[in-house]
């Protein structure tokens, strides 16, 4: 009998989902863990995976409908069913594609559909199967799809990711260094497959509408809205205060300059700047704990553990991920955790509790080439820091005899936001002040 689709349950406190995005149609041939459909909650995007391998019964709920969570919203036919399935797939195909408008076939070719269906389940598609099912401990959804686009064995593949885990950026760049060769053999195949894999094309263009022309009217996406109701709440609850600090970040940049290569050779994982930022306010936040409270009531509330969120910048919205525990890292825990969250925020993999009890928050708009940014505080944290770009400029430094020169220095803008009901301007800027003073005279290894 078909395997229902469920709307899952993203958490404890998530009741219900908007499906934003269908990844297959009626007809198409779907493989267990290949992504189906994309949700929006209000705690994540992401997308879920088919239950099962076959083919696409049936769309029960339509793009951009919002249900409870263990809702049925479609059907899949098993192997052994497509066959018979596909008799009744002309019917549902005409639903479909008046929501996908993205789909290139018309409305003529759809009696035709059924008979590509029933025999795509036959050996070829069944072939890739095989060297997935040995990594998948090591592997999401997405880059087992494009393995199996491919015709790769996830088995050559080297992961840089947390545990070794295998992420979309390793996959593609071995398909970029050795996939010529790759390319040439799989032609055939893939030809072979052609309705499938054009199927599954659409998944990688995340915004698939086109650009909007001026003076349209369109309508705000889920996560926009949230964003938008967050940033108000905000503004109305917290009395927003910013202070700024210049900081020398030569010390640093000639360090990771020096070891970044050897550091990406041992451990598999770029060395960034943003470690270097999150352990300097770990230590500040350890000798100002207030930094690090948040308002109940009338109570103030001291964690007794730093969690750090990271705002990160994706081409549909902005999420923060949090880094759970981040003061008992060392260096390279922060930086594996930091690659890994990014990843995961970006190919929509984060789960509800990954993106929940931050205590403090760091946000990176010098990334676009800001000098400094003055950002809105992330609820119920008491305070966000800002890191603004990093440029060369003319300092004066004094060396330890005293005396003064110019020199070209490596120099970043912090910017601290803080509530002013919680954090008085003096104990903002002693906390600043030793972030700048951590950052400048760096001395931790760092692997």
């Amino acid at each position: 009998m078909p395997t229902d689709i469920i709307m899952p349950q993203m958490g404890e406190s998530i009741v219900e989902g908007t499906i934003t995005k269908w990844l297959k149609k009626p007809g198409d041939k779907v493989q267990r863990d290949e992504p189906l459909f994309e949700i929006s909650t209000d705690k994540v995007d992401a997308e879920i995976p088919a239950p099962a391998s076959g083919v696409l019964q049936e769309i029960k709920i339509a793009e951009g409908t919002t249900v409870g969570v263990n809702t049925v919203v479609g059907t899949i036919a098993v192997d052994g069913e497509a066959a018979a399935s596909a008799k009744s797939a002309p019917a549902a195909t005409p639903a479909a594609p008046a929501k996908q408008t993205s789909a290139k076939a018309s409305p003529k070719p759809a009696e035709p559909r059924p008979a590509p269906a029933a025999s795509t389940p036959s050996a070829p598609a069944a072939q890739p199967r095989a060297p997935e099912a040995d990594e998948e401990a090591r592997s999401s959804p997405l880059v087992r799809k494009i393995a199996r686009e491919h015709g790769l064995s996830l088995a050559l593949v080297s992961g840089t990711g947390l545990g070794g885990r295998i992420t979309k950026q390793d996959i593609l760049s071995f398909i970029e260094n050795q996939g010529s060769a790759a390319a040439a053999a799989d032609a055939s195949d893939r030809s072979a497959r052609a309705i499938p894999v054009s199927a599954a094309a659409p998944a990688p263009s995340r915004p698939a509408p086109a650009a909007p022309y001026p003076g349209d009217l369109v309508a705000m996406s889920n996560m926009r809205k949230l964003i938008a109701k967050h940033m108000i709440e905000s503004r109305r609850t917290s009395a927003h205060v910013h202070c700024m600090y210049e900081v020398d970040f030569t010390r640093i940049v000639n360090l990771r300059a020096g070891h970044k290569n050897a550091f990406e050779q041992r451990h598999g994982v770029r060395l960034t700047f943003m470690p270097f930022f999150v352990r300097a306010a770990i230590i500040a936040l350890q000798q100002w704990p207030i930094i690090n409270a948040a308002m109940e009531g009338d109570n103030i509330r001291y964690h007794r553990n730093i969690n750090v969120g990271i705002a990160v910048a994706l081409d549909w919205g902005l999420i923060v991920p949090v880094l759970q525990n981040a003061g008992d890292l060392n260096f390279l825990g922060l930086q594996r955790g930091i690659t890994d969250l990014g990843e995961r925020a970006r190919n929509k993999k984060l789960k509800p509790e990954e993106v929940e009890g931050s205590t403090f928050t760091i946000t990176n708009p010098g990334q676009f080439g800001a000098v400094f940014g003055l950002p809105i505080i992330n609820q119920p944290n008491a305070a966000i820091m800002g890191v603004g770009g990093i440029s060369k400029m003319p300092l004066v430094v004094t060396d330890k005899e005293g005396n003064d020169s110019i020199a070209i220095r490596s120099v970043v803008h912090l910017t601290l936001g803080y509530d002013h009901r919680l954090i008085d301007g003096a104990v903002a800027d002693q906390f600043m002040a030793q972030v700048k003073k951590n950052l400048e005279t760096w001395s931790e290894e760092v692997g």
